[in-house]
This record gives C-alpha cells, structure tokens and sequence, in this order.
C-alpha cells in the first residue's frame, strides 16, 4: 500500500510540473540585451565545407550507437563515482541538433527522437538523470553530465517545442537545486578544478529561465555567480583581467579540485556568464567575458587557433614554436569556438568572426579525420594526428563526441541577420535564406571556391526592392581588398572592419569581392627564431608525403620587399590534400656560398597527415642562427 502512494504521489508531482511547464513554456522577449546578430537558420551550401558536414553526418553522428550512450542512464547502472559517462549522450545529442538544423534530414529526426526519449525514459521521480551511486550524487563529473543532458533537452525543446522534454529539463533542474541544497548549497565545492566544471551549468539554468520565466532558475544562475567570487570559487569575475595561466597557483595534483587553469570548463562558464548578461544586463558579465577572451587569444591561442596543454591553460602562445605535451584538446577547440561565436553573435564585431574563422578551418578541421568518422583528442602543430583513446569504456572519448558540436556551429553565422539588414561574416559556396528589415525573405548566393582563392561573388534573389544595409567582413589579414557593386567600386575599405552597403537592394544585385590571400611569414618570436606560413585563414604545413628530401631540412622564406612568400596553386588530387601550394625558399647550405632557392610543396594544415596515408608535418620551420643577418624584415603580423 505504502509503494503504491508513493507512486501516485510521484505521477501527481511529475504532472504538475507537466502541467506548469506547459503554462510557462513561451519563450520571453523582453529580456534587457539582444543579440547585435541572428544566425540563419536555412543553409544550402556546397564545395569542401558541404563535404565535410556530410562526412560528420553520415559517417560519426549516424553512425554512434545510441543505445550505448543511454546504458549508464539506467537505474542498475548507476554505480559511478568518478567518471563522465553521462556527458556523452548531451554531446552526441547537441551535435546531432545543430546536424538536423543544417540538414533536416529524416533519419537525424528519427535517432533525435530514440534518443531523446530514451534518455527521460531513464529519469526518477525525484527528476535525477544521471549515473552516479545514491551516495556519491553531485560529486566528481555528477553535475557535469546534469549539464549536459539539460543542454541536450533544451536543444530539442528549441527545435520542437515539445513540452514534455522541457518537463524533463525542469524536473532535472528541480532535483539540482534540491539536492544542492541538501547538501550545504555549495556549488563551487562540487567535482575538480574550483567548481568549474560543476557551476558551468550555468549555461543550461539560464536557458531555463528563459524558456519558463521562472524566477527561481534566475535566482539560482545568480547564486552560481556569487559564489564564483568566493575563496573556494573560480572567481572568474575578480581574475578577468589577469593572465588564465596565472590565476592561482600550480596545484600539487594536476587534475584536482585546486586546478584553476582548466580551460574547457572555464570558457563553459563564460558561456554561461553570457546568457546571464542576455537576462539581467549586467555589463559586469560582459567584459568578464571579453576581458578573458582577449586575455586567452593573447596569450594562449596558437596559429591554428586553439591552446591549452595537459587541457591546462600555460601561457602557451609565446610557446607555440616548441614541442608541447598533449596539445590543444578538441574539446578546448570547440569551446572555444563556441564562446568566440557566442561573442560574434552578441556584438557583430570583425575580431570574433576573424578568430573563429582561423580556429574552425584548422584547429578544428585538423582534428577530424578525413572521412569524418573520428576526432583526434589533441593535435600537435609539429608531428602526427593520432586518434584518441576510448574513455569511461563509451566507446569513445569526449572530444569525438564534442568534434561535431563544433563542426555545425559555423553554417548559422555565415550569412547573420541585423535589425538594420544583413551581415556576411564568412565566405563559403552555398545559398543562404535570411530575412530583411521588413521580415521580406531574402536569398543570398555565394558562388566561391575560398579559401583556396579570395575571389567571391555573391548575388541576391527572391527580394521585393528594399532600402537596407548589408555588411560584410573585411578579415584582418586582407590588406589589399577589392569590393564592387554591380561592377561599380566601393572605396575606403579596411582590414579588420566591415564594409557598410546601404542601398535599395533589388533581384539580381551583384557583390563581387576580392580578398588578399598572399601567403604571410608569420614569425615565432624568441630565439630561435621559427617561422610559418598562411594564406587568408589557412595555416600552410610540410608535410612529408610532400617532399622527397626530410621535412627536417632547414629552409628560408623567399620573401618580396613586402614581407610575402610568393604561392604558386597547384591543382588538388583525388585523396590528396585540400589545398597545395608551392613556394620558394633557401635551403640550409655546408658549402661556403649557399645554393638558390628551391620550390617546396605546401598544404594545409587540416590536410596534413590526415588521410589514408599516415605522415609527419611541420607548422614551424626553425630558421638558421647567423649573426650576420637580422630576422625577415616587414613581416606580416599574425
């Protein structure tokens, strides 16, 4: 008799919350900050970067066991007490929403579905998902994985507006509270690295609040942020301005409740930090956030755009050169690119769209294999591309789950709308549906092949004449730029600024733009001195498939009297690397008068020793110490 009261007591709870979550699920508009930019929501591309989605897709998204990750969910497995096996499902979950967003396809519906239901299926009364022993609830990655799973159902609400995974988010969020509360109210106490990983689901409750207006999730994303600033917290607020590598003392154990460097959940944080901006307008969080961003991109973020080593942040920029034990993370990538993105999005500014472009067509593109299936765990900028091991015995690690969530964060942000028109951030092949000023549906076409040229032409379609502003992104690097409108120029552009159109916009108006991609020598700095080469966005690699001599041979940049090394394309093969160049430089010379330059074969640097063919490359090439000569002179700056 006494189970079965509690049984209906139970189902009397879950639907009231049903029933609340229902009257409360209207997403509110009237918060204090609104985004400067809109992503679109409909993409049709084409070309290298519609490949690479695809590969995602169909050979890592659709290809994962879903089974596999619901299993730790279930009541007779919930044993753990240390491991992370309940953010695997939230990953591969978000990843395969971004995925269907892009592409509506019918089987990502239908495994969005199994999953999702599967997963509430797995809930108790109590609201808990997770996998960890009664007796060791909110300890270690408990937290972590909560915040995942709500991110996950939050997606899906997003996308279907189905009340019953927003329940389940509540029930979750509900169970959080009350068992934190239960146990002393401490968040920042909970798990590894100063309650990092544990508060950063921040991100989840704010999200929540907007989806139901409840006050008691804006209230407790607000506790979260004061106790941040506490002496057991992160104080991600107080320590915005100082150095992430330098923010408390090295710990005596690495990956400790003491570590305070820990750069994935860090910047997971900041994304949190950022939707409480969104509700309360409190600009303290905003330049928390910029004020560490610019901090990171300074001091931590590499040529390739991404960092942290040991999944620490270390001052590694000035390092980069060096060989570095376990090197940018994946997982560090695509937060990365994430909380750059969220920065885009909120502000409009050239400097997030210019970091994110460098880090998603290296870093990231880098870290997945060829065909999409795996992702590398970390990827040196000298040496190989080895697939990560399998973690928590999921099959897979956190960074394989996390690659795609990456991988589709770009298509929504390149083309954006703005209250005042448009805003083209990024440049790839494809069509792009957007909305005007007036909420007329507007078609923009990019007819391309960037980056392997910095020709663009872009055309718009299926628009009633309107007089708005279109904005595009002249990327830093981009010193010499050419933009005309319908034939006719466009003057006083600069590199690292927006290029302002306002005009009647009519059917069949033509933007045709021409971006500088001569190739930079980037140098490393220090001694020895170490120099690179980019084009545009594009980190170019030796990579020994490439070359018929070692690729440890010691070669200097031919360089014109600007600073640039001369390209020359050559044509892609089938299998082979995206791009190829090839450029001229000095080789290393016993013989008293050195010899005259040689041409070497160039790739990119997602290309390099990732394919069928396993290879070693090299991003820096040490030059020769000669106390004859000074360093390149008129160098590009990266």
């Amino acid at each position: 008799m006494m189970n079965t009261l509690k049984i209906k007591i139970a189902c009397l709870g879950l639907t009231l919350i049903f029933f609340k979550a229902t009257l409360l699920a209207q997403a509110q508009t009237n918060f204090p900050i609104r985004d400067i930019l809109r992503p679109t929501e409909k993409v049709n591309m084409g070309g290298y970067l519609a490949d690479k989605l695809d590969e995602s897709i169909n050979n890592r998204i659709l290809a994962q066991d879903i089974d596999r990750l619901i299993e730790p969910f279930k009541l007779e497995n919930r044993k753990e007490s240390s491991l992370w096996q309940s953010e695997f499902w939230g990953k591969w979950f978000t990843s395969a929403v971004l995925a269907y967003r892009y592409k509506p396809d019918k089987r990502l519906k239908k495994a969005l579905e199994y999953a999702a239901e599967g997963l509430l299926a797995t809930q108790s009364g109590d609201g808990y998902i997770g996998n960890y022993a009664k007796d060791k609830r909110l300890q270690q990655w408990d937290i972590w994985g909560q915040k995942y799973c709500m991110l996950g159902l939050l997606a899906y609400y997003d996308l279907t507006k189905n009340k019953k995974v927003l329940t389940g988010a509540v029930h979750l969020a509900d169970y959080l509270i009350a068992e934190l509360n239960r146990q002393g109210g401490l968040i920042v106490t909970k798990g590894n690295y100063r309650g990092m990983a544990a508060s950063s689901v921040l991100e989840p409750i704010c999200l929540l609040y907007k989806y139901t207006n409840d006050k008691k999730y804006l209230d407790f994303a607000k506790e979260i942020v004061r106790q941040w600033e506490t002496v057991q917290g992160p104080q991600l607020l107080s320590k915005s301005k100082t150095n992430v590598s330098e923010r408390f003392p090295k710990p005596k154990s690495w990956y400790s409740y003491a570590q305070g460097q820990k750069a994935y959940e860090m910047m997971s944080c900041y994304e949190g930090l950022l939707e409480l901006y969104r509700l309360t307008g409190d600009v303290a969080y905003k330049y928390a956030v910029e004020d560490t961003w610019e901090n990171i991109r300074k001091t931590e973020i590499n040529i390739a755009g991404s960092g942290a080593s040991t999944e620490m942040w270390f001052g590694g920029k000035a390092m980069q050169s060096f060989p570095i034990n376990h090197y940018q993370e994946t997982c560090v990538t695509v937060t990365w690119l994430k909380l750059t993105h969220q920065l885009l999005r909120l502000t409009g500014e050239v400097k997030y769209a210019d970091e994110a472009e460098r880090t998603y067509y290296n870093a990231l593109l880098g870290a997945m294999s060829a065909d999409g299936v795996v992702w590398a765990k970390y990827t040196p900028l000298n040496g190989q591309r080895l697939q990560g091991s399998e973690q928590c015995g999921m099959g897979l690690n956190c960074c394989e789950a996390s690659g795609p969530r990456g991988l589709f964060n770009l298509p929504p942000y390149i083309v954006t709308e703005r209250n005042k028109g448009l805003q083209i951030n990024y440049f790839a092949e494809g069509i792009y549906h957007a909305k005007s000023p007036t909420n007329q549906k507007v078609t923009i076409l990019q007819h391309t092949d960037y980056p392997q040229s910095g020709l663009i032409h872009i055309s718009l379609d299926r628009i009633q004449p309107e007089a708005f502003e279109i904005t595009i992104r002249i990327p830093e690097w981009s010193k010499r730029t050419t933009l005309t409108i319908n034939g006719k120029n466009i003057d006083s552009l600069q590199s690292g600024q927006l290029a302002k159109i306002k005009r009647i916009w009519r059917s069949g108006d033509q933007i045709s733009l021409k971006l500088d991609m001569r190739g930079r020598v980037i140098e490393s700095g220090g001694f020895p001195q170490n120099v690179a080469i980019m084009s545009g966005p594009i980190v170019l690699v030796r990579d020994a498939r490439l070359e018929d001599g070692g690729i440890e041979a010691v070669l200097k940049p031919v360089v014109d009297q600007d600073g640039y090394i001369g390209l020359t394309r050559l044509s892609g093969r089938s299998g082979g690397p995206f791009m190829t160049f090839e450029a001229n430089f000095i080789p290393e010379s016993y013989t008293e008068y050195p010899k005259g330059p040689v041409a070497v074969s160039l790739c990119d640097y997602a290309s390099a020793g990732n394919g069928q063919e396993s290879s070693f490359y090299k991003v820096w090439m040490p030059q020769l110490v000669n106390p004859k000569e000074n360093s390149i002179k008129k160098k590009p700056k990266l």
